[in-house]
C-alpha cells in the first residue's frame, strides 16, 4: 500500500539510512548488511560508538529469535515466574534477555548439565529451540561484523557505564518506540501513534510489580491484547538527548511531548555545540 511504503521511507529517513535523493546513505548501506529490521541494525551500529557491541549482539539475537519464555501449563504459572525471577534485571527486559542467554550458555556448558540443554530449559520453562536459534543468529551477526570490519568491544555487562551505553544504543534505533505510563497503572500511551497498550505478561516488570513511567519497547502487538513486548525503562532526559529533532517535531501533541519539550529546550545549546563539533 502507498501509505505503508511512505511510512517505511519516512522511518528509514529518521534512522539516517537515506540521503537527500531518497537513496541509501553510506550509513544505510552498512545497515543493510545485517539481516535485521532497520531499527535493530541502527542500534547495533550505534553500539560500536557506545562500546557495548558484545551486549547489543546478544540483545539483537534474542529479539530476532522467537520468544524464549514458554506458555506454561495451567497451575504452573507461579512456579515459572519464580524461576524466571532469577534472570530479571532491574533495568528491564532487554537486560533480562542478556541474563537468560548468558545463563543458558553457562549452564549447558557446565559439568552438571553436560550438553543437556533441553533439561536445563525445561527446569526454567524456557524454549531450548529459541535459545539455540538465538545462539546461531548471534554467531552470524558476529561474522558480519568481522567481515565489514566493525569493532567488537569487550563484554562489560553489569557496570553502570555499560548499562547506560546499552540504553543509548537502543535509543539510537528505537526512539520511535517510546511509551509513557499516563496514569500510574500500566496504561502506556505510545508517543508516535497515541495508542494505549499494556505490558506483555512475559515482561520482567510483571514479575517485580514495579511499573516504570517511561519505557522503550521492541514491538507493539495488537493480536496479544494491545501489548508492548520486550520493554526497558528509559530516562526522558536521555531520550531528549538522543532523539532526532525533526522526528520529535513531527510527534502528535500530547502531555508527554510537552514534558519532553521542556527537557529538549534545556538541551538545545548543548546539542548545537555537539552539532558544530561533528
Amino acid at each position: 500500500a502507498p501509505e505503508s511504503l511512505m511510512q517505511a521511507l519516512e522511518d528509514l529517513d529518521y534512522l539516517a539510512a537515506l540521503d537527500n535523493d531518497g537513496n541509501l546513505s553510506e550509513f544505510g548501506i552498512i545497515m543493510s548488511e545485517f539481516p535485521l529490521d532497520p531499527q535493530l541494525s541502527k542500534s547495533l551500529l550505534a553500539s560500536c560508538e557506545f562500546e557495548c557491541v558484545d551486549e547489543m549482539l546478544t540483545i539483537a539475537a534474542m529479539v530476532t529469535a522467537p520468544s524464549c519464555f514458554l506458555h506454561t501449563p495451567p497451575g504452573t504459572e507461579e512456579i515459572a515466574r519464580s524461576r524466571w525471577r532469577r534472570f530479571s534485571h532491574p533495568a528491564g527486559d532487554h537486560f533480562t534477555l542478556i541474563n537468560v542467554f548468558s545463563a543458558f550458555r553457562a549452564a549447558t556448558a557446565s559439568p552438571t548439565h553436560p550438553g543437556n540443554r533441553e533439561q536445563w530449559c525445561c527446569e526454567y520453562f524456557l524454549s531450548c529451540s529459541a535459545l539455540s536459534m538465538a545462539e546461531m543468529i548471534r554467531a552470524e551477526l558476529v561474522e558480519i561484523m568481522k567481515r565489514i570490519e566493525l569493532p567488537i568491544s569487550e563484554p562489560d555487562f553489569g557496570s553502570e557505564a555499560n548499562l547506560l551505553s546499552i540504553k543509548k544504543a537502543l535509543l539510537s534505533g528505537y526512539f520511535m518506540h517510546i511509551a509513557r505510563d499516563v496514569d500510574g497503572s500500566g496504561n502506556y500511551l505510545m508517543l508516535t501513534h497515541k495508542q494505549v497498550a499494556q505490558l506483555h505478561p512475559f515482561s520482567s516488570y510483571c514479575n517485580t510489580r514495579r511499573i516504570p513511567e517511561w519505557v522503550l519497547f521492541h514491538e507493539f502487538s495488537i493480536s496479544e491484547g494491545n501489548s508492548i513486548r520486550v520493554v526497558s525503562e528509559i530516562s526522558p532526559h536521555l531520550f531528549a538527548e538522543l532523539v532526532p529533532q525533526y522526528y520529535f517535531s513531527n510527534l502528535p501533541p500530547s502531555e508527554s511531548k510537552d514534558i519532553l519539550q521542556e527537557m529538549f529546550n534545556h538541551l538545545v545549546p548543548v546539542s548545537a555545540t555537539k552539532e558544530e563539533q561533528k
